[in-house]
């Protein structure tokens, strides 16, 4: 299994307060059971050329039931057409990136707005709030020993462009860094990549994500 894909799925369990992860020949299961639209994901070990059109149709093929997502970290124009009926395919490829952790002070917020940061049940938070009290940007991340995994950045659409998303991902590099990891996994989306590609990270490996919607299979 790769390194990498092992430490995401341990930490992402944790941020998201998933089940452990359920260890397959190919990977893992993990149960999430946080709606009928995102009941349970099955997570290849691999990354590139070593995810397999047989390992993807077998596990594909064994999908029945609406909310199973299937995570492979390669080119979705590669898995999708092994997926067969049935499967939803996010268009927006995903991106698996790494980074190492510096133990650096993260800097201040800008004038007007407040910056907040608490650790609870393994996960540290960051949320920054607007002048008028709203929410304008968070993340999380999941430190699991020597490596942590960032999780939902998000900046409100009317505060872009300010710093805010780089102040949420320094202030939880060195949240993490402080408790002993030093590298940092996350999944991104196009949009995101671009951010953090910005403070050093870079990308291991395409993802794609796969929802089986349901529909009869032909």
């Amino acid at each position: 299994m790769d390194r990498f894909v092992q430490a995401w799925v341990e930490g992402w369990v944790v941020s998201r307060g998933a089940a452990p992860p359920l260890d397959e020949p190919w990977g893992w299961t993990v149960d999430m059971g946080t709606g009928f639209e995102h009941a349970t994901r099955h997570v290849l070990g691999e990354t590139g050329e070593a995810v397999t059109e047989p390992t993807v149709r077998k596990i594909a093929g064994s999908v029945t039931g609406a909310g199973v997502w299937l995570k492979a970290f390669a080119d979705p124009a590669v898995v999708g057409p092994w997926l067969g009926p049935g499967w939803w395919i996010d268009p927006e490829p995903g991106f698996l990136m790494t980074a190492a952790l510096a133990d650096t002070p993260p800097g201040a917020a800008p004038d007007g707005y407040r910056i907040r940061t608490w650790a609870r049940g393994g996960v540290t938070r960051t949320m920054i709030a607007a002048p008028d009290g709203s929410l304008a940007a968070r993340g999380q991340i999941a430190p699991t020993g020597a490596t942590a995994v960032v999780d939902q950045i998000e900046t409100a659409p009317a505060h872009r462009r300010r710093g805010l998303g780089a102040l949420v991902m320094r202030t939880l590099h060195h949240a993490a860094a402080a408790q002993g990891a030093r590298t940092g996994i996350l999944g991104a989306t196009p949009q995101g990549r671009a951010l953090y590609e910005s403070l050093g990270w870079r990308v291991e490996s395409p993802l794609t994500s796969a929802k089986f919607t349901g529909a009869a299979r032909t």
